[in-house]
């Protein structure tokens, strides 16, 4: 079996990595006749796509500025931060198989069966967030002291420009996508009713982690690729980065690989197989071991990811510190 660890010894850069996986999974494929391996190969060319032609980043990120000189003007007292990143490809590669895995250990534990080749290929089409912005607001403490005040207006802040967002966004070129599988749509959330089928509410019904966010997709017809747009708090994307939600995730995942691995006996599902073996490769990486061009690391912690193999490739930094602290906007 073909995994993306073999490439990651040898200096290469990420886009050879990139090329020379691809490559190999997509010949092996043909031999094999997997056709889970020739959507995977079809995945990671869209990642190729993304890093190689990008020139589509200058428009999309000129449009998605517009939307930060609207807030800089609407919320004056408002500190936030644009960012905006390609997924990197150890993320890319361990959300591709874990949707995998997920998928048919769902499947099966609900039916006792397994899904055909298009039910899965059904399930890995909703992976559309290669291409990702976050958005993180914060009301500095120079303008509100009250801690509780300050967090309340944080809230409402947040969730007035999700309201905003998708008719700002589709007057010039996205158009969102409604979730098939809406969360947190109900009593507690503060979305309104025209926009709720297209976020995913991760306050409202906060995830077993503690992990809390809006995340909406789109589609950008003049750059023609999907993104995703991610909406936080500060302290919400303090407790997803550096806090809890990422450690104790981790744990929790640890725990569902294993009761999956328990569930699908090998050799009854090779689609099962092949992408629980490369989750689970992925996840015993020692990153200090790597040899790739632009990464380094001293541990799985202490990293130097100047390619975007781990952390992602960073596109659009902004950063607005509110008007009582620096009026210059452009």
């Amino acid at each position: 079996m073909i995994t993306l660890n073999d490439y990651l010894y040898n200096g290469d850069t990420v886009i050879k990595i990139l090329h020379n996986y691809t490559n190999d999974l997509r010949m092996d494929a043909k031999t094999t006749g997997n056709p889970i391996d020739i959507a995977h190969s079809n995945f990671l060319l869209q990642m190729s796509e993304l890093l190689e032609h990008n020139d589509f980043l200058t428009s999309q990120s000129q449009r998605m500025r517009e939307f930060y000189k609207y807030l800089t003007e609407a919320y004056p007292d408002l500190a936030f931060t644009f960012k905006g990143r390609i997924k990197s490809l150890i993320r890319a590669e361990s959300k591709f198989n874990g949707q995998i895995v997920s998928y048919i250990y769902e499947y099966h534990k609900e039916t006792g069966a397994y899904p055909s080749v298009a039910q899965i290929k059904e399930r890995l089409s909703a992976l559309k967030d290669l291409l990702a912005y976050r958005i993180i607001i914060s009301m500095p403490k120079c303008h509100v002291r009250d801690e509780q005040q300050r967090k309340e207006l944080e809230m409402k802040y947040l969730y007035e420009i999700a309201n905003v967002l998708p008719a700002f966004l589709e007057e010039r070129g996205f158009d969102a996508q409604p979730t098939k599988v809406p969360i947190g749509v109900n009593e507690k959330s503060s979305l309104k009713e025209d926009v709720r089928p297209y976020y995913k509410d991760y306050i409202a019904q906060t995830s077993e982690s503690g992990y809390q966010s809006l995340h909406i997709t789109f589609f950008d017809y003049l750059s023609r690729c999907y993104i995703e747009v991610q909406l936080r708090t500060y302290d919400m994307d303090n407790f997803a980065e550096i806090g809890p939600a990422n450690h104790l995730g981790y744990e929790i995942r640890q725990k569902e690989e294993r009761a999956r691995r328990d569930e699908i006996p090998v050799g009854e599902c090779i689609f099962f197989d092949d992408a629980y073996e490369r989750v689970m490769r992925l996840q015993q990486l020692k990153l200090n071991e790597l040899d790739v061009n632009m990464f380094a690391a001293a541990d799985n912690s202490l990293i130097n990811d100047g390619c975007g193999l781990f952390r992602g490739r960073l596109i659009l930094p902004y950063e607005h510190l509110s008007r009582f602290q620096n009026d210059i906007i452009d």
